[in-house]
């Protein structure tokens, strides 16, 4: 699961990198507004937490182009000021909560598992394909109620897959979604491995990998 963080302090960007890669996030850390805007138009991206000042553009101006564009994944916006006028304007102009610095780290990762389980426009915080469902909130896929154990590397594969639904899923999208660097996948048989892998744990579902040829992959439901 692909999350952008923006925020100009080193030693916290640094911090936060860290810490979130290890609770299951491919982070871009963006130290600017600016540059944070190219990372919006090439990645695609679970959740964002944003500093409100930053160099470049604010974190405001950032979210409120995020929300003119069309990006509705959810946005924890991170910030020093704290009085209500600070917070009614962050979130009116698109930020989803709003943590106050200093913030505990697990209060943090608690908001970021809440902001996920928000439900989509469909009424529901959990995906599904066919008998495959996703809980994003606590990143598990199951097969009619039974847990499939998935690496993180998987997981984030067949996330993309099921979000994508029913649409191909081009392997620089994958590589983008599932690597931190998506050079690594590309041009190799690495993501193709890891495809194999998860088809072999699927195997007990009616939602099949198929290959597209030259192009990617794709979810198909089938009939049972």
């Amino acid at each position: 699961m692909r999350l952008l963080l923006v925020e100009d302090d080193d030693d916290l960007r640094t911090i936060l990198k860290r810490g979130l890669g290890e609770a299951g996030y491919f982070v871009d850390a963006i130290a600017n507004g600016s540059e944070a805007k190219d990372f919006l138009q090439t990645y695609e991206y679970a959740v964002a937490i944003i500093d409100w000042q930053l160099p470049g553009i604010s974190g405001v101006e950032l979210i409120e182009y995020m929300r003119k564009n069309a990006m509705r994944f959810p946005v924890l916006i991170l910030t020093a000021r704290d009085t209500p006028s600070d917070k009614i304007k962050g979130l009116d102009v698109g930020a989803d909560d709003y943590l106050v610095k200093p913030f505990d780290y697990g209060e943090l990762l608690a908001r970021l598992r809440a902001l996920q389980r928000r439900p989509d426009s469909d009424g529901s915080p959990i995906l599904r394909v066919g008998d495959l469902s996703l809980d994003p909130s606590i990143y598990q896929i199951s097969v009619e109620g039974q847990v499939i154990e998935l690496t993180p590397r998987e997981y984030s594969i067949l996330e993309v897959l099921i979000r994508k639904y029913p649409s191909v899923v081009g392997r620089p999208v994958i590589a983008l979604h599932a690597w931190n660097e998506e050079a690594d996948a590309v041009g190799s048989n690495t993501i193709d491995v890891h495809i194999a892998r998860l088809r072999a744990k699927l195997a007990r579902s009616s939602s099949k990998i198929e290959t597209v040829r030259s192009i990617g992959y794709k979810l198909v439901a089938e009939q049972r």
